[in-house]
């Protein structure tokens, strides 16, 4: 790519005409992307994810602290400064947030089960490193042995049936559902687990395993593994033969007083600092793309905003905050911590899994939607995951912009290099989940469905440089354009979401039409319609947002136009489907 004379963010916004903006031809973020996208370093992002992947990370253990303090690292050589030593005039600051944690840190150091009288190992953490439920004891240095006994789908009546006081049981379930009722209620010394979903495809890939916990328990220190098929097969084979006994040694570090430590970068807005675009990335989890990479991503994209805001190339009026640390919790603490703080919070974006290599993972880069109405109807291009979603109600629904917003950014990006993007209806599960229930705009970017999801094959050859800098600029470029958005930015995603919305009405118009010629309910067809038109319209007025300061007269007279032009279209599709 050629690269343009250096421009500041406001003047390479301004080179884009109003009028050629209302035609949907030119969009003032190509201008910011021309910017983001040569400094975005997709090697530099993989770098970090291979720094992460070193370690199982977990709060307050060996690798989580590693990698906050790598973070810390980097982002002080990009130019961040501590927040207590900053001067009141910096731009570029850090802080590190410490939580005291109400149990030790856990940390696997070994592990392995051997059925007695064969050779082979059936599993050992050197190659399986998911094999140890978290919450795990150790075991004597000569490990546990005891007779094995099959318990089936592990239920309370199975668990009984198979008598398992004083035994390992072996269960085809996830342990953590099984463990209480096993070792806490029933008296086994451990249990083995086989509870692969089928999508991690466990007759392919056979060794895998997916992580799991247990619940911390002090009175019976004991321990469970989950298995790949492999193993499971193994042990099934074994017991067919007659009665198995085997050995589970397992080797567990403990820190005390351990505490669980979030990072929180910002980029100080220069006119209205109090209003801001936040990023989230979490830390823990054993896995190369869950969730090194968006660790990795995210810190090559706090990097390039310190780079241009050095180099005068963009100067956010609104602030930029990056967070790293705990799934869920970290996110949701930023949120609710400070209700001052909260509602200068405008919009949410969470980086999780974005670094897949396709190909290998057969994972899709996708953007996890705010609850609109296809969370209620999911139909037409519409699809749910394979991680699965449940039909949400009207209630739920969150009108905004920031969905056909934030696709529009990764759009025009896969527009110069053939990028797959694609959506999906909310599901929930991510970092996504607190701005939403905060009744805040909030985003998740992830890759599914992957074969080795939360499974030990989600390694280093799983990553993707291209794909770590392509979620990353589009991410980088959805946040300045909002953080410094001026009338001409705000019109031009006026007009985006007009036309998503005419779109939308047009796809369900003929969605309706179908199903009422095999026999559907006009009605029914016509509450969907009804409603995705009352949503847009709610998205077109949360559009008042946008612009620095507040909207214009001239942005809110596009506002006013542009719902009044989705009415109409509402209307003559709703007369189209009733006249059928």
């Amino acid at each position: 790519m050629r690269h343009r004379a250096p421009l500041t963010l406001v003047a390479a916004l301004l080179l884009v005409s109003p009028a050629v903006l209302a035609q949907g031809t030119a969009s003032p973020s190509r201008a910011v992307l021309r910017q983001v996208e040569p400094r975005y370093s997709g090697a530099r992002a993989k770098e970090t994810v291979a720094f992460l992947d070193q370690f199982v990370r977990w709060p307050g253990n060996r690798g989580f602290d590693a990698s906050i303090d790598h973070i810390v690292g980097r982002l002080e050589r990009a130019g961040y400064v501590r927040e207590d030593k900053a001067p009141a005039s910096a731009r570029l600051t850090y802080r590190v947030e410490r939580y005291p944690m109400a149990t030790p840190a856990w940390e696997p150091r070994a592990a392995s089960v051997e059925i007695l009288g064969e050779t082979l190992p059936v599993l050992q953490l050197a190659t399986n490193r998911n094999m140890l439920a978290t919450n795990s004891f150790s075991t004597p240095d000569s490990g546990v042995v005891a007779e094995l006994v099959d318990a089936g789908r592990g239920t309370p009546g199975a668990l009984d049936s198979a008598t398992v006081a004083g035994r390992i049981v072996l269960v085809d379930a996830g342990v953590s559902r099984v463990f209480a009722e096993a070792v806490m209620k029933r008296g086994a010394l451990g249990v083995l687990g086989y509870a692969m979903p089928a999508y991690t495809q466990p007759e392919k890939n056979t060794h895998s395993i997916q992580f799991g916990g247990i619940p911390y328990d002090t009175t019976h220190k004991a321990w469970a593994i989950a298995l790949s098929h492999d193993a499971r097969e193994r042990l099934h084979a074994a017991l067919a033969r007659g009665p198995v006994r085997v050995r589970v040694r397992t080797d567990v570090a403990w820190t005390p007083d351990a505490v669980e430590r979030t990072v929180v970068a910002e980029v100080r807005g220069r006119t209205h600092p109090a209003e801001r675009f936040v990023f989230s990335a979490h830390v823990q989890e054993p896995g190369a793309n869950d969730n090194a990479s968006g660790v990795g991503a995210q810190l090559e994209m706090a990097r390039v905003a310190a780079e241009m805001v050095k180099e005068k190339v963009a100067d956010p009026e609104r602030t930029i905050t990056f967070l790293w640390g705990l799934e869920i919790r970290s996110t949701g603490r930023y949120i609710t911590q400070d209700s001052v703080r909260a509602r200068g919070i405008k919009w949410g974006l969470s980086l999780d899994m974005v670094g897949e290599d396709t190909k290998k993972t057969g994972g899709t880069f996708l953007i996890e939607k705010m609850p609109d109405p296809s969370a209620i109807w999911t139909r037409g291009e519409d699809k749910h995951t394979e991680w699965g979603g449940s039909p949400l109600t009207k209630e739920r629904m969150t009108p905004h912009y920031f969905n056909d917003y934030v696709l529009n950014r990764c759009l025009e990006l896969a527009a110069t290099n053939g990028w797959v993007v694609k959506t999906n209806p909310f599901e929930g599960g991510s970092d996504h989940t607190p701005f939403l229930q905060a009744k805040l705009p909030g985003l998740l970017f992830w890759h599914f469905t992957d074969q080795y999801y939360h499974t030990d094959g989600d390694w280093m050859e799983m990553v993707s440089a291209s794909e770590l800098k392509h979620v990353g600029v589009s991410a980088l470029v959805s946040a300045l354009v909002l953080t410094s958005a001026h009338g001409d930015a705000a019109r031009a995603i006026v007009g985006e979401v007009e036309r998503a919305a005419l779109s939308r009405l047009a796809a369900e118009r003929a969605l309706g039409v179908a199903e009422i010629a095999k026999g559907g309910d006009a009605a029914h067809e016509r509450d969907i319609l009804e409603t995705w038109g009352s949503w847009y319209d709610g998205a077109l007025a949360a559009t008042a947002d946008i612009q620095v300061g507040g909207a214009s007269e001239q942005v809110r007279a596009a506002i006013d136009a542009a719902r009044g032009r989705v009415r109409e279209s509402l209307r003559g599709h709703l007369a189209a489907l009733v006249a059928r």
